[in-house]
């Protein structure tokens, strides 16, 4: 992977493929690695941009605490070097947030959003006791237990695991204590409304804890389409890599073709969930 000098941090990155563009955002501890399985499959159809946030993986630690604000200005400038006008940007986890802050901040900038297993904001007590044990995990140097639990859970075999593992374990503690610490205080449900591009939200089926904020999602950004995947939790780009990946590709099919409703696009093993208004409950995929 390159590495270009993006708002005074050295940002490690990768780009496969060509066509549309989308940027992909992992979530804190992580990196790029995240989506190994979206930069092969999908770049035979699009241009896919990987990269690792400041302070994770190859790229540069940051002097400046890590914010989301500050985090959508680093995939701004990445586009502006990469010449990029517009793109389709992909949130894991928390890295949703961020895509949300993105397409909020540079709604011009974005096509639209996928958002897998995300959130606009974390206002139950399990998930928030979770992130704030990880953020202490990282702020007191407890990184390798903390990178072994997170790259573990999100594995789906052995070379994965030590793939994600060995970039991750690279990334800067305090830095990492920075992006957890920040997820637990950011709210954008009151903004979401703002937002008038196409959002698709992709959640695990057994993810009982985050179904929750798809249906927020859902409910209050304008055009979003939501869908459930069976036999997985959390962890979508990893291991349920190839049905996130054929509702993507259909979903930007669909969108590149002026071909809204036309959900014949989706020709994976798990048929997409039809479409409904806010508020009623979702069928799975």
């Amino acid at each position: 992977m390159p590495f270009a000098n993006i708002n005074g941090v050295r940002i490690h990155y990768h780009v496969k493929g060509s066509g549309v563009p989308v940027i992909f955002v992992h979530p804190p501890l992580l990196t790029g690695r995240s989506f190994t399985y979206q930069q092969v499959q999908l770049s035979f159809d699009y241009k896919v941009i990987i990269f690792d946030i400041r302070g994770h993986g190859e790229s540069g630690p940051s002097k400046t605490p890590i914010t989301y604000p500050l985090i959508a200005e680093d995939i701004k400038q990445l586009l502006d070097y990469l010449n990029v006008d517009q793109a389709y940007i992909c949130g894991y986890s928390t890295g949703g947030s961020i895509a949300l802050e993105a397409m909020l901040t540079y709604p011009d900038r974005f096509r639209g959003g996928i958002l897998v297993s995300a959130m606009s904001e974390i206002s139950d007590a399990v998930n928030r006791s979770r992130i704030w044990l990880a953020s202490q995990l990282a702020k007191f140097k407890t990184s390798k237990l903390l990178t072994a639990a997170i790259c573990w859970g999100n594995a789906d075999m052995p070379q994965t695991y030590k793939n994600l593992y060995t970039s991750s374990i690279k990334g800067n503690s305090l830095n990492v204590h920075q992006y957890y610490r920040y997820c637990n205080f950011y709210n954008c449900t009151d903004r979401l409304h703002e937002i008038k591009s196409p959002v698709l939200l992709l959640y695990g089926e057994k993810d009982r804890s985050f179904s929750k904020y798809g249906h927020i999602l859902h409910k209050y950004l304008p055009n979003s389409s939501l869908y459930f995947i069976r036999g997985v939790k959390h962890q979508i780009p990893t291991k349920k890599a190839d049905a996130m990946n054929e509702y993507i590709h259909g979903w930007i099919s669909r969108l590149e073709n002026g071909k809204e409703d036309d959900d014949r696009l989706f020709h994976h093993p798990f048929p997409a969930a039809e479409k409904t208004d806010p508020g009623e409950e979702l069928p799975h995929s």
